[in-house]
């Protein structure tokens, strides 16, 4: 048995790669974790979930002082923004949360190597200066964003700028560009939008929100525009250009056309996210990447990179799936058991996916046109937010709930929701469909009154004709 100095390497510490050491120690492996960044936590917790969150609630907060919804309730409020001090407080939710990852390596022993981490071969790595053995090595490097060809970004000036960059503008900007209609560009151009820019989203597609259900990507267009965005579907931005303060774009239609010149203050580009893979040394171990530029794993995360005593592993965002941290952490916590000779199962048929604007879009499983294309008779079960009694109270109406089943077997096939609080709701319909359940045992559930999560009970009870409040 060859020595080494570690049981288990997991380079990256985001969701999937702290999980991963941590569950691993906890297994009673010798873990150690490289990270390059000088804080814990990946994208998501230093710039991506948890700082959108932050601005995301700090600005609705804004909104609901500024645009009258207070002066609803008998609330007078002439709210003034402090930009500096939203953002010291987003950053002291990020400290706060890095810091109380490097608590928990602590506690649990997983040693934090810091620097950029190299494959020597199968068992080795290099991170920064040092070289660290290990018998099992998990990729967990996440993802970065996708340049788009034309449109240049310099967070530093600014002015053309990636989520990063959108998430530490030092004003607001008066008219705020988003390239890409997708999560991203919608819960930041909303942030800059609620604090009183002019935003104008260019997305390529017909449609907001690729991937979505098409009910919730039609209602998201129409809530968006009503809440004062400007909506260029079918439509791509070829160039860019920063002239004084302004920055001069080119945009077209998708399908060919005569270009049109837009002027912004700022620009976001937001067009999606490709795997961190660059830099790690992959040939020196013969790991070989797919046409999407990630690595392949069977349904234990192990790679083809595998040795009589060990082998590589990859979890998270450079592995085929949705670039969500929630499915990184439950891979992390899979592919730890695996290692330790346990079963390890992630269902990546019961992945939620949330988009945290206001309202909130949220889904789980199939489509409507996914479950028809593979072949299921369904029925479908709808229920507007305007007809639960919690929401209507709150005055908070916009959205509906769908639940989509099989025909013959009632089994919930997938749910889709816009609510204020669908990335809460999707919860119950995740853990049902986890159990197989059918659009009757949510009918049938006892749901506390009055509550959102009404509408989830009557959208099932809509499955078979019968729900009561509409």
């Amino acid at each position: 048995m060859a020595e080494y100095d570690y049981d288990v390497l997991v380079i990256g510490a985001g969701p999937g790669g702290y999980v991963a050491a941590i569950r691993a120690a906890q297994l009673g492996l010798k873990t150690a974790c490289a990270e390059s960044r000088e804080t814990l936590g990946g994208t998501c917790l230093n710039v991506g979930c948890i700082p959108s969150k932050a601005l995301l609630h700090g600005s609705e907060l804004f909104e609901e002082a500024a645009d009258g919804h207070f002066s609803t309730w008998g609330i007078t409020a002439e709210p003034k923004l402090d930009l500096g001090r939203m953002m010291a407080e987003k950053t002291k939710a990020v400290g706060e949360l890095t810091g109380g990852i490097e608590f928990l390596f602590k506690k649990n022993k997983v040693d934090w190597k810091k620097g950029q981490a190299t494959f020597q071969d199968a068992h080795t790595v290099k991170v920064g200066e040092e070289t660290v053995t290990a018998k099992d090595i998990v990729i967990a490097t996440g993802s970065s964003v996708t340049p788009l060809p034309g449109v240049e970004v310099d967070n530093d000036k600014g002015m053309i700028v990636d989520s990063t960059g959108a998430l530490a503008l030092d004003r607001v900007p008066e008219h705020l560009v988003v390239i890409g209609g997708g999560v991203i560009g919608l819960e930041l151009g909303s942030v800059w939008r609620r604090l009183g820019a002019k935003v104008t989203v260019v997305e390529y597609l017909d449609q907001l929100l690729p991937g979505m259900d098409t009910d919730v990507r039609k209602e998201a267009a129409k809530i968006f525009k009503k809440q004062g965005m400007e909506l260029k579907l079918k439509s791509k931005v070829t160039g860019a250009e920063v002239k004084g303060k302004k920055v001069l774009l080119s945009v077209e239609p998708a399908d060919g056309g005569d270009a049109e010149t837009i002027e912004a203050s700022h620009v976001l580009v937001a067009i999606g996210r490709r795997p961190n893979v660059d830099g790690l040394g992959l040939d020196a171990i013969g790991l070989e990447l797919n046409k999407r530029g990630q690595i392949e794993t069977d349904h234990e995360f192990r790679t083809s990179v595998a040795t009589d005593d060990g082998g590589v592993w990859a979890i998270g965002d450079v592995i085929p799936g949705p670039m969500l941290a929630h499915k990184a952490e439950d891979e992390g916590i899979a592919v730890a058991e695996n290692i330790a000779g346990q079963t390890g199962i992630v269902n990546h048929a019961v992945i939620p996916g949330v988009v945290y604007t206001m309202p909130e879009f949220a889904d789980v499983g199939l489509t409507e046109q996914e479950a028809k294309d593979a072949g299921h008779t369904i029925k479908v079960g709808k229920f507007p937010m305007m007809a639960n009694s919690r929401a209507k109270t709150n005055r908070d109406t916009d959205g509906f709930v769908k639940v989509i089943a099989d025909a013959e077997t009632d089994k919930v096939l997938g749910v889709h929701i816009v609510a204020s609080l669908a990335g809460t709701m999707i919860a119950q319909a995740a853990q049902a469909m986890e159990f197989g359940a059918t659009s009757e045992d949510i009918a049938y559930t006892c749901h506390a009154h009055p509550t959102h999560a009404e509408a989830l009970k009557e959208a099932a009870m809509a499955v078979q004709g019968k729900p009561i409040h509409i």
